[in-house]
């Protein structure tokens, strides 16, 4: 257990709904966003867990694909990023512009 927190954390961007939503925002907010998923490259599982500006929380309303866990983040100024790991794997899925449309 503690080797898999210990691992680097590997970025998958390639969700469409992901994409959509990052590719409709101003330069200045992709530039914010783009700032968190360079972070993200390059810190470990444990980082993330433990980051305080990050604020990993789980949402228990829902499952992501095959019945993973979601995960919300804060990605960027004024968003959270919805997430589920995949062993060293964080696949994003969605990015909400306010908390509480994250858990919805």
């Amino acid at each position: 257990m503690n080797q898999k927190r210990n691992q680097t954390v590997r970025l998958d961007l390639n969700n469409p709904v992901f994409q959509r939503q990052l590719f409709r925002l101003s330069k200045i907010e992709q530039r914010n966003i783009l700032n968190t998923l360079r972070k993200l490259a390059n810190i470990t599982w444990q980082q993330v867990y433990t980051d305080h500006g990050l604020k990993w929380e789980t949402i228990l309303s829902k499952k992501g694909p095959a019945g993973n866990k979601l995960y919300s983040f804060r990605i960027g100024k004024g968003f959270r990023g919805i997430a589920y790991r995949d062993g060293s794997w964080m696949r994003l899925l969605s990015l909400h512009p306010d908390h509480d449309s994250a858990y919805q």
